[in-house]
């Protein structure tokens, strides 16, 4: 799925939005997605693009601290939550992204999400919730986690 969401950002980022579900299953089917991978990724699409900032109470953006849930820390790898908390204190994101971030690494269902992972469901939901991304938040979301390593 994950490779799904990078074809959609580099396939549809210029253009502001991806299609509809009906058109992108069949963009996906044609660029040779397995069928699981996109109805698992045309869910989860379709559970971003009802996320919006008026779900959330507007006293979240000055709440304190934030502690993680059990089912967080087990869905998202301790990097992962790191990660959040870092770019949430540098005012890279607000409180409220931050919950939807959570809330869509979570719906995922799988066990231990690695900082790349939780780093492209950063990048789809400041997508899906803003229309121009800085380009350095969209290398340092893309950029590997190991890539400081390779030099």
């Amino acid at each position: 799925m994950f490779d799904i969401l990078i074809f959609l950002f580099e396939s549809y980022f210029n253009a502001g939005r991806y299609p509809d579900s009906e058109k992108l299953a069949v963009k996906l089917t044609a660029a040779g997605f397995e069928e699981d991978d996109i109805s698992q990724a045309v869910a989860w699409l379709s559970g971003l693009r009802q996320l919006s900032l008026s779900d959330y109470p507007a006293a979240i953006n000055e709440s304190g601290s934030r502690c993680f849930a059990d089912l967080e820390r087990q869905r998202i790898s301790i990097e992962g939550l790191r990660f959040i908390s870092f770019w949430e204190q540098n005012k890279m994101i607000l409180p409220v992204e931050r919950e939807m971030i959570i809330d869509r690494a979570v719906a995922l269902n799988r066990e231990n999400l690695s900082l790349d992972k939780v780093k492209l469901i950063a990048l789809m939901v400041l997508w899906n919730q803003h229309e121009d991304l800085d380009p350095l938040i969209i290398e340092d979301l893309l950029t590997p986690a190991n890539s400081a390593q390779l030099h």
